[in-house]
């Protein structure tokens, strides 16, 4: 066009350049004016510092008049500022007369304001927070539009009243503004002044200056360190009509039913809607289109000299010199280049509303007279214009409608930017005024006008033109609007005067006048229809030849105008029109096409381009000539080693070894992310999904209908063993068994699914996970889709996986799986954004989850090898081949492109084979690239002893041009005799694998395969086979391929219906791994070919043996470093296949993806550009520097050539020869990617990014099934990571009517998302089948462990170390005990319970320590880890909250009628002598257990808990009430009692402190709490059950009053409570047979029962009321005969028991205790006289918890900065010390004290069983290494006979009245016994001295006494230690 001004959008308004530049083209003697567009929209940008300075010349000012031109290109010279008079006032605020002129102190002052004036606000700069008042003319200041405004300046000062001011500058002085810069009102003069409603003079509405706003931007962002205008640079599209090669658009297209034809086709369109359209990408092949951006800063140049001039007058006078072509006015510094945004959307399969084929040609309903189409217009065209309805109304067409397309496209644009304000209004603006009609059209004109001659027009690019036009009319208003999208653009000045109707045409042919007659205007006088007529009639005489846009405009003065705009170039019309047609349409029109014999005219161009003749003509001769021979010439190496492998040595090959199989860590981490977000919906407050009710997996995989995908997945699940895992299978299953869990989504899809429906229903207690895979693919409705009745396979994802069935059956877990999740995330998806899992990338959280030797190669990767700093780029376009399609497309306009491509690729390949095999000639026929491959193809088998070859991907998406292209390539093949040298496969989706028979024996020797039966089944399995793959189908379907691919030909994909995930999926197939290695191995490896570093996986599973991956096949990821970074390369012709590899530079990636923020820095150095080569390229290899071991880049790269031996004459190639023996080419194919060859327009869409380097392509439409919701959106951002994209397109996508989510949110879901659905995604190929796989193993153990529980299985301790007692219980079948027996039992002191382990012995004269045990017996050191087994959870097992089921719900309360409010806080109070006051304990009692207690009528007030009587018999309830104590555990607590009482009625009562009250409440809201007072909080589980015990005795005394009144007998009551620990889970019983023939033999088998069973065996026992305590034996896994042999025992009990609180009235537990209170308690209880009993036949199972209990207790320093640990060794301290004071109770560490150094108290007492130390009323527990006598001071208490014993030490623990100076002295001591009394303080301490006279026999020193280490207000406990003289 002429247009060389580089840069973006001009701030001035285009009306006002477009009449300067009328008058600039009057005045300049140019003949050829400059085009407006680049004054208006591609300005320069300014450096930097003349921003920051201030002094720059402003163009919206006026210029004084004789002031003379500027120099431009020089600095901008400092203001001076005239001195001011001497004497006058040159204060701040003050105007030189001194009055004040602040507004401060002005404001309640009355001014007087002269007629046609104004009171204005000036600012002062050294002022910043204060206005000056002044008055000004109000002719001289501008209206609302900031228009109108007189140039120059007249005020008065209202301080001194001076008037007369007539310039601005002279008028500052006096006022004392001390500028540093020239004086300018627009830049002073901020606001209007208004009185408010007390007559005070306020600040007002600012002054609408033109501009004002662009230079207040401008000044605060050049203040900034950072860029000037950060909002540019990645956001927004700044440059929508920006020329730039490498911003390829969308065409102005889209697909259009029959029933939207006319001028109404758009009307129903959705206003906010963004116009779908069918995707088409520009480029150009110019290099300078394709510099990058030289630099990140942008920066704003100041607006042109000629967008300045207000339309309200003339222009001022110029500075001498001026035209059109000199430089801008005030452009100081240097421009720099910036590469503009642009933003691209994919278009879909059908508009809004409508569901169909689109209408290609149609006859058009319009309105007036109608307009004939001429006959032959494609013939004379060569090409069917497009015709895109404007504005107004459309003419009737008749006549030859077939050669013309119509679409509403742009219509729709102008309603959608005519609708943009809608979004303001609602924010209050009505003022805001949509962008005219004319504005509209003219914009387009100049759209059209910019545009290359190789690209095609975007309607996303229009429409972002019309929003940022719009943007700068109603800046304002858009800045007030606070839900208004936030700005990407700068500030703009306001708008000038509107476009007339009359000077519209005027102005479009003005602007269409300097693109060489690209854009052509033809003005209307009538009507359209008469300027249609006038364009057919020139199209058909030839005079729009050069033509490429025709803008038809019929413009009336008092009407509304009509326009329409016409596609007439053959490139742009081409594409427009085939991108209208449907997929289906698409497949129809190439069938008819093959069917009707149109390819011959082609092929006989074909044979007339061929000199030498027809090629068939010379494969026939060729054929006759080699025939005879072939055996002996023409076979290659590999056909030899092939046949020698069937008669003896196997020949072997480095590719060979297998890599092992396994799971990778990354996939690890996304099973267990799955696993997570299955057990966050199961842990949900909503129950959707109750995994407790299920015990095993069952799965079904859905898979596309491709019958390679099928055997894929079905290969995967059976290498993966998961049937087996899951139970599924007992066996290694075989394949057909394991086809079973794949779906192929066929037309036999329903039948099985069905079956699978039915399965789940059975199946209730089975966990049915359905995966989607390929996800993506067929997400058409199946209620809106018109296809469903022709076509049972459309829709059928809906029909299945989104019927009724699937989503209310509360068993089935959907899994959606795709590497493009795009299209199911919109606004109306059934997906939770919560539950989505996204792979982990290396950059971010995954680090540790790749290994440094492997790195994921995807779409980003293969964009970086297009930059400098490379070898050859392994994405490539064959400039050739796109020249003839190009060239073939004008001369066969019927025929279309895909059929060209193909057939044009197919001879390609057909001529490159010939000259392969020694035809030479057909060189010429063919590309470089079609050469390269084939030769490539050939001569792989030879370089490898085994014949392993090369594999050729060659992707038709049509299927019947594939079968044309298999059927042309095996002819030549054949012709060729190349048979057994390569293979030829048609990769058809609905058809199996062909592969000949020589093949298949190479494949089974090659995978040692003895099957005589096999044939591969799966693209995988080619590995290492010579072949071409021609893939058809529309979509790939998630086809793995193997790691002998090497060239991945895409050039017949179609560039004009590519979404982003389309895009994304064709590259994906090249996706794999590469591995790093190092560089002296790569050296001693590389040879000519210059082999990469890239490694593919195993060949047994591309897609499960790869080693990374992080989200770099995400389309925002492929982009180059930095803007800055050099020229993307263009190559015109390609390099031989190896010398292209991979340069891997580690760190130095481009990848982006998650967490591209960590993205290395651009790559350094220069572009190194290697010389094309002349000659055959297959010799020509770059090496490639393989990645330093610190992953650095590298800083530059050199390109080596080696001269061809075969090259054609003339070439010219030096460098260095690298010679190497031959290397197996898959071994080279492992260790590099594949290249891509992409369509031209494809490549430059992939490549081409954006200034803040986003990739274009990532602003596609995500979907065609989706569409955007608005205009306003907001650009995808660069360092979006995958949850910000989900996000994204969740808020600005919706689903077309045709997709199975639109009518989502209309069934009744306040938020539309299904609760148990799941979307994995994950780059392609990176072994997301793998994860899934794991995740359903990982889902199945987890499920099996939430059946199974951690139970202590440890044997009882301390069993063999004493002689055994001489009377034991003999009558083992009793089921109770004998009272009188059971008396005669003695009590058993020893603690066997092993978590007493590291407790003290209690020695007793029933039971001495055995001599060769003494002193030996016990270590010091408890194990480190207690004994667990895992143990299948019973049906009447306790659980905690984790447990959900029908049965138990009412009893959880998570009914309805259970709310959290229908609980009643009820207080509860006793006095308790000991405690010296009053007890008051709180009771929530929900409605639902109130019938458990006694309430006051009336009042309501808690009087008691009733108790039942000690005759009752009911078998359905349980008697005793159940307490459990508990803290920290009130997740895991296990507190549900409902199966483990087997539905029985029972009390059970959860005791918990005051502070966890509320937790406890939230997770148990229907359980009975008893609260303790806050005193306790920090208090022990001694304080729990001390409260308990009293608490049970005072109810107890209650009821017997209570019940006496109702004539019953005091001793009836039920005395009992149980006292559970809240770990006991499941309960068994013991069944001994004793039916052996001597008395004591027996046998005995364990089974499990209920809680209820065992409470109500016990309960029923005779005589229980005489018992005081009764207990359970503690489970064990390995039980010994004489643990079972005794029915019962009369020992401790522990962990669970029945406590009668009526016989032990007067014996309490002790409440400060934290360790050993039941041991304490038993034996006060025992000592007291009373029966303790234990259970032996019943046993207690205690589930292992790592949380909660005695581990809630922490001792910590009270000093907040000390990070030492504190050892138990400074729990106590000398009192009155320095010492480090612990945040903790004093009895903890007392307790702990003595546990771990009661030996440096009692040092005689170390080892020393046989003296134990004397422990009076209490036990503390003093360490393993210690024994203890416990002895009783109470009256009448059973003690151990003493007298034969001689103590070790004296232990006196708080010791009251009952323990006197008489009762110490009947003991014996050892001398130098060490004593060691505990009181409550220092003078009690003292006290107890004295009373007990100790001093007789013990010695104490000042020194001796301790205290614990608190601080004196938490009261310590004080120690005295003495020794026995």
């Amino acid at each position: 066009m002429g247009n060389s001004y580089a840069g973006q959008l001009q701030s001035a308004r285009f009306e006002e350049v477009l009449h300067s530049s009328i008058e600039a083209s009057l005045r300049s003697s140019s003949l050829v004016p400059r085009p407006i567009f680049s004054q208006l929209y591609l300005e320069a940008e300014q450096q930097l510092s003349s921003l920051e300075g201030g002094s720059r010349v402003d163009n919206e000012e006026e210029e004084e008049e004789g002031e003379g031109g500027l120099d431009t290109n020089g600095p901008p010279n400092p203001y001076q500022l005239a001195p001011p008079p001497e004497g006058c006032c040159t204060m701040d605020g003050f105007c030189q007369a001194g009055k004040d002129l602040r507004l401060m102190s002005v404001c309640n002052e009355p001014l007087e304001v002269p007629a046609g004036f104004l009171l204005v606000g000036v600012k002062s700069p050294s002022l910043p927070d204060q206005l000056l008042v002044c008055a000004v003319d109000k002719r001289f200041l501008p209206d609302d539009s900031g228009h109108n405004a007189l140039l120059g300046f007249s005020g008065n000062c209202v301080g001194c009243g001076r008037t007369g001011f007539c310039y601005f500058t002279e008028f500052s002085s006096h006022i004392n503004l001390k500028l540093s810069t020239q004086p300018k009102k627009q830049k002073h003069l901020k606001c209007y002044l208004v009185r408010d409603a007390q007559g005070a003079l306020t600040q007002g509405p600012a002054i609408c200056w033109k501009g004002a706003e662009f230079r207040n931007r401008q000044a605060s962002a050049s203040a900034n360190s950072g860029p000037v205008l950060p909002l540019l640079e990645g956001s927004g599209p700044l440059a929508a009509f920006s020329g730039e090669p490498g911003a390829p658009g969308l065409n102005l297209g889209i697909q259009m039913s029959a029933q939207q034809a006319g001028p109404t086709l758009a009307s129903d369109q959705p206003p906010m809607a963004a116009a779908p359209g069918s995707r088409v990408f520009n480029g150009r092949d110019s290099p300078k289109h394709q510099q990058l951006a030289q630099s990140s800063l942008v920066m704003l140049a100041r607006p042109s000299a000629l967008g300045i001039l207000s339309n309200s007058g003339p222009p001022k006078k110029r500075h001498k010199g001026w035209s059109p072509e000199s430089p801008w006015a005030g452009d100081a510094g240097y421009v720099q280049g910036i590469v503009s945004r642009a933003k691209y959307e994919g278009a879909g399969v059908a508009q809004a509303g409508t569901v169909g084929p689109a209408s290609v040609a149609f006859p058009v309903m319009g309105s007036g007279e109608p307009v004939s189409v001429p006959d032959n217009l494609l013939k004379i065209c060569k090409a069917k214009p497009v015709i895109f309805k404007g504005h107004g109304n459309f003419p009737y067409l008749c006549g030859n409608l077939s050669d013309v397309v119509v679409s509403p496209l742009l219509h729709t644009c102008y309603q959608n930017s005519q609708s943009i304000s809608r979004a303001y209004e609602q924010c209050g603006s009505s003022a805001v005024q949509p962008i005219s009609e004319e504005m509209q059209l003219l914009l387009t004109v100049y759209y059209l006008v910019q545009l290359a001659a190789d690209q095609v027009p975007l309607m996303e690019e229009l429409e972002q033109i019309f929003l940022r036009s719009w943007r700068q009319s109603h800046l304002a208003e858009v800045r007030q609007c606070p839900q208004a999208p936030p700005q990407p653009y700068p500030a703009v000045p306001g708008p000038a005067a509107p476009v007339t109707s009359a000077q519209l045409p005027w102005l479009a042919g003005l602007a269409a006048s300097s693109c060489n007659h690209s854009v052509h205007v033809i003005e209307c006088a009538s009507s359209l229809a008469e300027g249609l007529a006038e364009m057919f009639r020139l199209l058909v005489e030839g005079k729009l030849a050069k033509t490429n846009y025709v803008v038809i405009i019929h413009a009336c003065r008092n009407a509304a105008i009509d326009s329409c705009i016409a596609v007439t170039g053959k490139y742009q019309a081409r594409i427009l029109s085939e991108s209208l047609l449907s997929p289906s349409e698409y497949q129809r029109k190439v069938h008819c096409e093959l069917a009707t014999g149109r390819l011959d005219s082609l092929g006989a161009f074909f044979s007339a381009l061929c000199p030498e003749g027809d090629i068939d003509v010379l494969l026939d001769k060729f054929h006759q000539e080699t025939q005879g021979h072939i055996s002996s010439s023409v076979t290659s190496p590999s056909v030899t080693n092939a046949v020698g492998l069937e008669v003896g040595g196997i020949p072997t090959c480095a590719t060979d070894r297998q890599e092992p199989r396994g799971v990778r860590p990354s996939q690890l981490a996304v099973a267990q992310k799955l696993l997570s977000h299955v057990c966050s919906v199961a842990d949900s407050s909503t129950r959707n999904l109750d995994l407790g009710s299920f015990g095993k997996v069952d799965f079904l995989v859905c898979v596309p209908p491709s019958e390679v995908t099928f055997q894929q997945t079905v290969a995967h699940v059976w290498r993966s063993g998961v049937l087996q895992e899951l139970g599924l299978e007992q066996e290694p299953a075989t394949r057909q068994r394991v086809e079973r869990h794949v779906l192929k989504m066929d037309a036999e899809a329903p039948a099985t699914f069905t079956a699978f429906l039915q399965r789940s229903r059975r199946s209730p207690h089975t966990l049915f996970v359905l995966v989607h895979d390929h996800a993506h693919w067929d997400l058409v409705s199946a209620v809106r889709n018109l296809y469903s009745q022709s076509d049972p396979c459309v829709g059928l994802v809906d029909r299945l996986l989104n019927c009724r069935e699937v989503k209310e059956a509360p068993n089935i877990v959907t899994l959606h799986v795709t590497s493009f999740p795009y299209a199911l995330q919109t606004q109306h998806t059934l997906i939770s954004p919560y539950n989505e899992i996204h792979w982990p990338v290396p950059s971010g959280d995954g680090a540790g989850l790749y290994p440094e030797s492997k790195k994921y190669f995807g779409l980003s990767e293969f964009i970086e090898s297009t930059l400098s700093g490379h070898s050859l780029p392994l994405l490539r376009y064959d400039s050739s081949f796109e020249g003839m399609v190009t060239a073939l497309g004008k001369r066969f306009p019927h025929l279309h492109s895909a059929v060209i491509r193909t057939l044009v690729l197919v001879q390609h390949y057909a001529a490159a084979l010939m000259a392969a095999r020694g035809l030479p000639q057909m060189k010429n026929h063919t590309s470089v690239e079609t050469l390269e491959i084939t030769r490539n193809l050939l001569s792989a088998p030879k370089q490898c002893p085994c014949g392993h070859g090369l594999m050729v991907l060659l992707r038709v998406p049509c299927s019947p041009l594939a079968a044309v292209a298999y059927e042309r390539l095996a002819h030549v093949r054949a012709r060729l005799a190349l048979e057994e040298d390569f293979e030829i496969i048609l990769g058809d989706p609905t058809a199996g694998i062909t592969v000949g028979k020589h093949f298949v024996k190479r494949l089974k020797s090659w995978q040692k395969i003895e099957d005589a039966e096999w044939r591969p089944q799966t693209y995988l399995e080619l590995e290492g086979l010579p072949c071409i793959l021609i893939f058809s189908g529309m979509d790939p379907h998630g086809e793995s391929l193997p790691r002998s691919l090497r060239y991945c030909d895409l050039r017949l994909i179609s560039a004009s219906c590519l979404a982003r995930s389309a895009l994304e999926q064709e590259l994906g197939l090249a996706a794999y791994f590469v591995s790093s290695e190092d560089p002296a191995e790569q050296a001693a490896r590389s040879e000519a070919s210059g082999s990469g570093d890239g490694e593919k996986p195993s060949g047994s599973d591309n897609e499960d043996e790869e080693e990374a991956g992080p989200e770099a096949a995400s389309l925002e990821a492929a982009s180059p470093s930095e803007p800055g970074s050099p020229a993307r390369r263009e190559w015109s012709c390609s390099h031989d296949s190896a010398s292209s590899s991979l340069s891997s530079r580690g760190s130095g990636s481009v990848l982006c993806s998650e967490a591209s923020a960590q993205h290395s820095g651009p790559v350094q150095g220069e572009l190194t550009r290697a010389s094309p080569p002349c000659g055959s390229m297959e010799e020509a290899r770059v090496p490639v520097e393989k990645p330093r071991s610190d992953g650095a880049p590298r800083a530059g790269q050199q390109s080596l050539q080696v001269p061809s031996s075969s090259s054609s004459p003339g070439a010219s190639c030096t460098g260095t020869l690298v010679l190497q023996a031959p290397q197996c080419s898959l071994a080279k194919a492992c260790r590099q990617p594949p290249i891509i060859f992409l369509p031209k327009l494809v490549y430059d869409m992939v490549t081409a990014t954006d200034s803040s380097g986003l990739p274009k392509a990532a602003s596609l439409l995500p979907s065609p099934s989706v569409m955007w919701t608005s205009s306003f959106r907001p650009l995808l951002n660069k360092t979006m990571t995958s949850t910000e994209q989900s996000l994204y397109y969740r808020q600005w996508t919706v689903p077309r009517p045709s997709h199975m989510d639109y009518g989502n949110r209309a069934e009744g879901c306040v938020d539309g998302f299904h609760p148990r659905r799941l979307l994995l995604s994950g780059p392609p190929q990176i072994g997301k089948t793998g994860a899934y796989l794991q995740f359903l193993s990982n889902l199945s153990r987890m499920l099996l462990r939430l059946t199974e529980v951690d139970v202590y299985d440890e044997e009882e301790i301390n069993t063999g170390l004493w002689e055994e007692p001489e009377w034991h219980y003999t009558q083992l079948n009793d089921p109770w005990p004998d009272l009188e027996l059971f008396r005669k039992i003695p009590f058993d002191y020893i603690i066997h319970d092993p978590k007493y382990e590291d407790a003290s012995l209690i020695c007793s004269h029933h039971q001495g320590v055995k001599s060769e045990d003494r002193g030996t017996q016990r270590t010091a050191e408890p194990p480190v880890r207690r004994r667990t087994a895992r143990i299948r959870l019973s049906k009447y097992a306790a659980h905690n909250t984790y447990h959900h089921c029908g049965q138990c719900q009412h009893y959880l309360g998570s009914q309805p009628r259970y709310q959290l409010c229908e609980s009643t806080l009820h207080a509860f109070a006793f006095s308790y002598s000991m405690l010296g006051e009053e007890i008051q304990l709180h009771f929530i009692i929900p409605k639902s257990k109130e019938h458990h207690f006694v309430f006051s009528q009336p009042g309501g007030q808690l009087e008691s808990m009733r108790l039942p009587l000690v005759t009752d018999t009911s078998q359905e309830c349980i008697k005793s009430p159940t307490f459990t104590p508990t803290t920290g555990r009130h997740e895991h607590g296990l507190f549900n009692l409902y199966h483990a009482m087997d539905g029985a009625s029972h009390l059970h009562v959860l005791v918990v402190k005051e502070y966890e009250m509320a937790i406890y409440k939230k997770y148990w809201p229907n359980h009975i709490m008893l609260v303790l007072p806050s005193i306790f909080n920090s208090a022990g589980v001694g304080a729990a059950h001390f409260l308990i015990k009293e608490l049970s005795y005072h109810n107890l005394e209650l009821e017997r009053s209570r019940q006496e009144e109702l004539g019953i007998q005091p001793q009836d009551i039920w005395p009992f409570i149980v006292i559970a620990d809240d770990s006991c889970v499941m309960w068994n019983v013991v069944d001994v047979d004793c039916s052996g023939e001597h008395g004591r033999e027996f046998s005995w088998s364990e089974r499990n029962v209920s809680l209820k069973h065992v409470l109500q065996h016990i309960e029923a026992a005779p005589n229980i009321t005489h018992y005081a305590l009764l207990g359970l034996h503690k489970w064990g896994g390995r039980a010994r005969a004489c643990e079972v042999r005794e029915p019962f025992s009369r020992c401790h009990v522990h962990d669970f028991v029945l406590l009668n609180v009526d016989l032990t009235q007067n014996v309490q537990y002790n409440r400060n205790r934290f360790t050993c209170d039941d041991v304490d308690f038993n034996l006060r209880v025992h000592s007291a006289g009373l029966l303790v009993c234990r259970f032996n036949r019943f046993r207690v199972m205690k589930k292992q918890m790592a949380v909660g209990g005695r581990r809630a207790f922490h001792i910590t320093s009270k000093v907040s900065d000390s990070s030492a640990a504190v050892v138990p060794a400074q729990y106590i301290c000398a009192p009155d010390s320095k010492h480090t004071f612990l945040a903790a109770p004093a009895q903890l560490l007392l307790e702990k004290f003595l546990q771990h150094h009661s030996h440096r108290i009692f040092p005689l007492s170390l080892k020393n069983h046989g003296h134990p130390v004397l422990s009076v009323d209490c036990y503390l527990n003093l360490g393993p290494q210690v024994s203890v006598c416990y002895v009783s001071s109470r009256p009448h208490s059973v003690n151990i006979s003493c007298s034969d014993l001689t103590f070790s030490g004296l232990l006196l623990y708080l010791c009251d009245s009952f323990v006197g100076p008489g009762f110490l002295k009947q003991f014996h001591f050892l001398k130098g016994a060490t004593l060691c009394v505990i009181c409550q303080d220092r003078n009690s301490l003292r006290q107890t001295v004295v009373r007990l006279e100790l001093e007789d026999e013990w010695q104490f020193r000042l020194r001796d006494e301790f205290q614990t280490a608190n601080a004196r207000e938490d009261r310590p406990l004080f120690l005295l230690t003495g020794r026995h003289i």
